[in-house]
């Protein structure tokens, strides 16, 4: 963030369970986040510029978890006496899903849309896949 905005400095604050909060306060954020604007995000386009395509491309793991921790979860279900573990991902943004689908396909990992706003991550091999990088909340 520092790099980002010469002569202003990022603030960090500690958080409980080994987090760190940092913060930059910037009228000029918009400029590097151009998807972030007036109105619902969901009526409203969200699109990558290249320069963010690149980075989800670099770090397409680390892109999924933070939408994981963001608008989903990992759920441990009971399904008739068998333990089930799943992952959901819940926005009323038909871009904002598109992207989180593009990420998993890029990483092969196979989902479901059990409703229009919804994906689902049920296949054992592709919770296992990312259990390696997103993992239960702590």
């Amino acid at each position: 963030m520092d790099a980002l905005m010469p002569g202003q400095q990022a603030a960090t604050l500690r958080r409980p369970n080994n987090c760190t909060e940092v913060s930059l306060y910037s009228k000029h954020w918009p400029c590097l986040l151009p998807q972030h604007g007036p109105g619902k995000k969901h009526l409203r386009p969200i699109r990558l510029e290249p320069w963010q395509e690149v980075l989800v491309k670099q770090a397409t793991e680390e892109f999924i978890r933070g939408l994981i921790e963001s608008d989903g979860c990992r759920v441990v279900a009971n399904d008739r006496g068998v333990r089930s573990v799943r992952y959901h991902f819940s926005n009323r943004s038909d871009d904002i899903r598109a992207l989180f689908c593009a990420a998993l396909d890029e990483l092969g990992i196979p989902w479901t849309r059990p409703r229009w706003f919804e994906v689902a991550i049920y296949r054992k091999a592709a919770v296992a896949r990312l259990d390696e990088f997103v993992g239960p909340k702590a």
